[in-house]
């Protein structure tokens, strides 16, 4: 990546930005001398880092915000014997560790514990990642506290034991000082000697300010003496004495000082080696954090890898989604461009300012941006291969003081492109062919484009050569794309329209900009009589596009009324389906409840017969009952031959019945992967995994997975196949093993066996309407007894069980009572 294309391409100002997010300003300076990684691994870890520290800023916590001094001069000094460190820069060293300190705390605190890696790294991927980055930090707190045990958080030195006597013997030493002084400022005699009642220091001394016509009667050293002349600074004989002791007590106070922080920084020096790994690691990690938070600013995406894009993405390759130019802010208008499949060469054409130049940049800028781990402001789905070089050739490079025109400056830069690439770059190419004769300019340009499609390079250009427009269509691997032109408003949209060339409008423009009419008419006139066919074929080939989108339309719409009456119809047959379900559970529930009812009533008939003697009246009694029973049967009949003949009326009603707002809910169109069905002969929910040997899946039900054959599956609606809706009525199985019985005999049946029967009693009870029923269990062992007792206590269909009365059976009997 050459300083000319970055310039180019404005990747310098780009990277200005990022560096003035950093919080250090030697990563800043790092930062503005990086440029982007061409080495896939390395671009690779980078992109993974940011995107970690990104989504780290982004999961909520308060930042730490603490600036990191520069150190990066002071950590050499550490290595030399016998060096002192001035109190500022022993303060820059514990503000970094201290700043170091709170950034592992912050990032380390949303993942505790992450100090190795789980999974071995894999292909292309270094070792651990953003949070082993980070926990692998020196812990240089020790440091940290020599340093703040001498300084104070405002790097003001401490007031140390050490110092404390040396002080006070300098504060009385003042105090006896000013005493003299004032006997010189407060006698009237002197004081009109003096210039100034205040007391000045020369030299570290205190002197009187004494005018200069009365300097023999004060006697002193006389250290000053005024630019005028006018005054004498003079140090009166008995303050010299105690000038002298307060300097030397100042210098001993220098002295204690200097062996504190020489102390200091032989500890500090015995640090130096971690302290500069902690240096180096914090560095690099503000260099990733500024990263991370101009992407975060820019709300942007990381592009997905467009060498192997094409596992998760069609079509693989170069694809931008809504991708907005970064220094244009607000003003960025987002285009769209896709280079997948075969296509290496990508021709933009149309009118000037229209924004082709600007595409360009944003394709070259976003591999820049892509390589140097930055986010990119576009849409999820955008994917970028990563390149060994990025070339570009845009802007007049004319160059009077090398006798460079237009166009040799065009081609010098070409040639240079056309000798350094590989199938791994990206050329991108502004106005090729122009600045010359637009026949020779047009071949020369063709020439260039075979030469790198022959070398499998990506290649972007633009033009406004009408030949190159079909050279987009008769070259494999080649397309054509331009950019919008509103022709009611006679200006761009800054759109780009992949598939379609496009015209320059350069008349049109012309007129906008205030070329006068009588010029532009003439022009006009040229063109109506030289004009090329290439507009015309534009024209035909827009008008073709539109038709297509058009047809494209007319077929959605056709397949979306399509798949709503095969919705709707397959509703319909649900519903009777369910109805009929219905309608079979409630005719048997009715029968089931008229056959118990009638069976208690026979039951105490007969009793009596047996108490007594038969009379006539309990012959009648029977007879009567007899009667009953035979009319309630005969009106259930009637009832149940009513609905089914509802139900045949309804099959014939015409679909509109059965209108999708109804319920919304439509038959899948075939079993697959995912399909919520019934399944087997209990109709249990589950959903259907993969498909296993030939006529049957393997279905998931609760947490086991079992092979079922398809004609045992029901499949449910695709509206009730969710774990939050009502669940279907499964039709039931009323074949006579499974039908309720008053009575069931578990004697001789292993505990699984026997309560598998016991649920399915309880299942065809409730569908039935049965509500009483009893369990013969036997006492044996009592493993029956307690299994079948436990099992009951957590069915929810069980309202009540308790052992039968003695006569009946007892503790080799449960009576089962089920919710109403």
């Amino acid at each position: 990546m050459n300083d000319k294309t970055l310039r180019l391409l404005e990747f310098d100002r780009l990277r200005t930005r990022v560096a003035e997010s950093a919080l250090s300003g030697e990563a800043a300076r790092r930062l503005a001398g990086e440029i982007p990684r061409t080495d896939p691994r390395e671009a690779g870890e980078l992109k993974k880092l940011v995107a970690e520290f990104t989504e780290k800023l982004n999961s909520g916590g308060e930042e730490p915000r603490e600036s990191f001094p520069d150190i990066g001069f002071i950590l050499p000094k550490l290595a030399v014997e016998g060096m002192v460190l001035e109190l500022d820069e022993a303060y820059a060293l514990g503000g970094f560790i201290k700043a170091a300190e709170a950034l592992k705390g912050w990032f380390m605190g949303s993942v505790p514990g992450s100090k190795a890696r789980e999974a071995p790294p894999g292909p292309g991927e270094e070792p651990g990642g953003l949070s082993v980055l980070v926990s692998e930090l020196p812990d240089c707190s020790s440091l940290g506290g020599e340093i703040f045990r001498v300084l104070n958080t405002d790097g003001s030195l401490r007031d140390l034991p050490e110092f404390r006597e040396i002080k006070r013997r300098i504060r009385n030493l003042t105090g006896e000082l000013e005493a003299v002084t004032s006997r010189y400022t407060g006698n009237e005699e002197t004081r009109r000697m003096l210039q100034s009642t205040l007391p000045s220091q020369r030299d570290g001394r205190m002197v009187l300010a004494v005018k200069a016509n009365f300097r023999g009667r004060i006697r002193g050293i006389v250290h000053e003496v005024s630019s005028t002349g006018q005054t004498l600074f003079v140090e009166p004989e008995e303050v010299v004495e105690k000038n002298n002791e307060i300097l030397i007590e100042t210098r001993r106070l220098d002295g204690e000082i200097r062996r504190v922080l020489r102390e200091m920084t032989g500890r500090i020096a015995l640090g130096r080696f971690p302290l500069g790994e902690l240096h180096e690691r914090v560095i690099r990690l503000e260099t990733l954090r500024a990263r991370a938070r101009y992407s975060r600013e820019t709300r942007g995406v990381f592009a997905l890898d467009g060498d192997t894009a094409h596992r998760v993405l069609q079509p693989a390759g170069l694809v931008l989604r809504q991708a907005r130019h970064p220094l244009l802010g607000s003003k960025a208008v987002p285009v769209d461009i896709s280079m997948g499949g075969s296509t290496r060469t990508v021709v933009i054409t149309g009118p000037n300012t229209g924004g082709k130049t600007v595409t360009l940049k944003i394709v070259g800028l976003f591999s820049l941006m892509n390589q140097f781990g930055l986010a990119l402001p576009a849409e999820e789905g955008t994917a970028l291969p990563l390149f060994d070089g990025i070339y570009a050739d845009i802007g007049d490079e004319q160059s009077l003081s090398q006798s460079l025109s237009t166009f040799s400056a065009h081609m010098t830069n070409i040639a240079a492109i056309t000798g350094a690439v590989t199938e791994r770059s990206l050329v991108l190419l502004d106005e090729l062919g122009s600045g010359t004769d637009p026949e020779e300019g047009s071949a020369i340009a063709m020439a260039i484009l075979d030469h790198l499609m022959e070398k499998q390079v990506r290649v972007i250009a633009t033009t406004h050569h009408g030949i190159l427009k079909n050279y987009g269509y008769s070259r494999e691997g080649v397309e054509n794309a331009s950019v919008e032109f509103d022709g009611r408003t006679l200006s761009p949209t800054y759109r780009l329209i992949m598939g379609i060339p496009g015209e320059s409008r350069a008349v049109e423009i012309a007129a906008r900009n205030g070329l006068p009419g009588a010029i532009v008419s003439a022009a006009r006139a040229y063109l109506d009589e030289e004009r090329s066919d290439v507009s015309a074929l534009i024209a035909g080939l827009k008008k073709k596009h539109q038709e297509l989108d058009a047809a494209a339309e007319a077929g959605k719409a056709e397949i979306s009324r399509l798949r709503e009456e095969r919705r709707r119809s397959d509703l319909k047959e649900l519903r009777l389906r369910q109805k009929e379900i219905d309608l079979k559970a409630g005719g048997v529930g009715s029968l089931r409840l008229l056959l118990l009812e009638s069976r208690k009533t026979l039951e105490n008939l007969v009793r009596e017969l047996k108490e007594g003697e038969l009379t006539r009246e309990k012959t009648l009694g029977v007879k009567e009952f007899l009667a009953r029973l035979e009319q309630s049967v005969a009106a259930e009949g009637e009832a149940l031959e009513k609905e089914r003949q509802d139900l045949a009326e309804e099959r014939r009603r015409p679909d509109a019945e059965y209108a999708p707002e109804d319920t919304g809910a439509a038959l899948p169109a075939a079993f697959g992967p995912g399909t919520a069905v019934l399944a087997g002969e209990y109709r249990r929910r589950g959903v259907i995994l993969r498909a296993d040997k030939k006529g049957a899946w393997i279905v998931e039900i609760g947490s086991l997975r079992m092979s079922i054959s398809e004609k045992d599956l029901i499949p449910l609606p695709l509206a009730l196949s969710g774990e939050d809706k009502k669940p279907l009525i499964a039709p039931p199985d009323l074949s006579p093993e499974n039908q309720a019985r008053f009575e069931i005999n578990l004697l001789g049946m292993r505990l699984e066996e026997a309560l598998e029967v016991l649920r399915r009693q309880i299942d065809a009870a409730a569908l039935s309407g049965l509500r009483e029923f009893s369990v013969v269990h036997g006492k044996g062992d009592g493993i029956l007894q307690r299994g079948v007792h436990e099992f009951l206590k957590h069915q929810g269909l069980v309202a009540d069980y308790y052992f039968s009365r003695p006569e009946t059976g007892g503790f080799g009997r449960t009576e089962v009572v089920l919710k109403g």
